[in-house]
């Protein structure tokens, strides 16, 4: 069973909605007809919205921020790319053997 994942809305679609709510128009038939799936995430936008600017409503960068004093990473080399493919490879053709080996007996 799929884990059921939460919806993401572009910046855009956001600040159309908070433009319409503050211009008068009900939380409940904004999500009605946007398709959102409470109109608490609107009243949570709006909130946002107030609060901080229009900034507040933009995604945010996932995972965890990089150092400052830390360097980008480097791009690995084609022959590092290549090395490691076919480490991988060679790993996949070692496993397939021996689950072959361990399925023969089996079919006699």
């Amino acid at each position: 069973m799929a884990k059921p994942t939460r919806q993401s809305y572009p910046f855009e679609f956001k600040i159309a909605l908070v433009k319409r709510f503050l211009a008068g128009e009900t939380a409940q038939d904004l999500a009605a007809e946007t398709g959102l799936s409470s109109a608490r995430l609107l009243d949570h936008w709006v909130r946002k919205y107030r609060r901080e600017g229009a900034d507040a409503l933009r995604p945010k960068p996932k995972g965890r921020p990089r150092r400052p004093d830390a360097p980008p990473p480097a791009e690995p080399s084609e022959l590092e790319r290549l090395r490691r493919e076919n480490e991988r490879l060679r790993a996949e053709v070692a496993y397939l053997g021996k689950l072959r080996a361990l399925r023969a007996p089996k079919q006699r």
